[in-house]
């Protein structure tokens, strides 16, 4: 079994928040999959379904974002999986809005829900990081991501949701690279974040640059050009 886990807080006035990016997207998923309705367990709401003929549950913690891994390690531990049979999805401040990554392991990042589930499952399940984009201002970080998705996000934040419950197989299937581009393709940013260009050299300073140029050049001493040359500087023959 695959656990897959949507982080956010449980309430009508979170729904819409960004902190809420993970419910939305398990959401969409067991809508897409026709899983099964939603029921209370493990402190959390759960549904099972199908996915790349592996048995998958769907949760979303309802025990407030700071304490999910009381949920998902109390799932964990029911079905005596590893934390490499769950991938949480949630929002992710440092990457652009409608960006996203995938690892395995790696720090929490400040983010709370991973901390929780760090401490209740251990750390090598997988992360599926949903850019939401900083507000710039470290001060501004509480309402920024316990705010509402404006209007306008809706122009990426529909099209990355669709497309990560339309290829949900692959994130069983731990096809993470193909996911990634199917999700860069959808919000039409690039899967990778671009490698930087490579430094020019060094310009040759004016001094140096007469030096390379007043330097004899080596003549060739074999071939066509090297013949034609004897026969035109070359000591006069018979």
């Amino acid at each position: 079994m695959i656990i897959l886990a949507g982080l956010g807080n449980p309430g009508a006035q979170y729904q819409k928040n960004r902190h809420n990016i993970g419910f939305m997207a398990v959401d969409a998923i067991q809508r897409r999959h026709a899983f099964s309705p939603w029921a209370k367990k493990f402190k959390a709401e759960i549904s099972e379904g199908t996915l790349a003929g592996e048995k998958v549950m769907l949760i979303k913690p309802q025990t407030f974002m700071n304490l999910s891994g009381e949920s998902v390690g109390e799932a964990m531990r029911f079905y005596k999986l590893g934390p490499e049979d769950i991938v949480a999805i949630y929002d992710e401040l440092d990457l652009l809005p409608g960006k996203a990554r995938i690892k395995t392991g790696g720090g929490h990042g400040g983010h709370n829900g991973i901390k929780s589930i760090d401490a209740h499952c251990g750390l090598n399940y997988r992360r599926l990081r949903l850019g939401i984009g900083h507000p710039g201002d470290k001060s501004k970080v509480h309402n920024h991501v316990l705010g509402d998705f404006a209007k306008l996000d809706a122009e990426w934040l529909d099209p990355l949701i669709e497309a990560l419950a339309d290829n949900a197989e692959m994130l069983v299937r731990g096809e993470d690279s193909q996911l990634m581009n199917k999700l860069a393709l959808a919000t039409g940013s690039k899967a990778e974040d671009e490698k930087p260009a490579k430094a020019p050299k060094p310009a040759q300073s004016h001094i140096h640059q007469a030096r390379n140029f007043n330097q004899p050049k080596k003549l060739p001493e074999s071939g066509p050009m090297a013949e034609m040359l004897k026969k035109m500087f070359g000591p006069k023959g018979d």
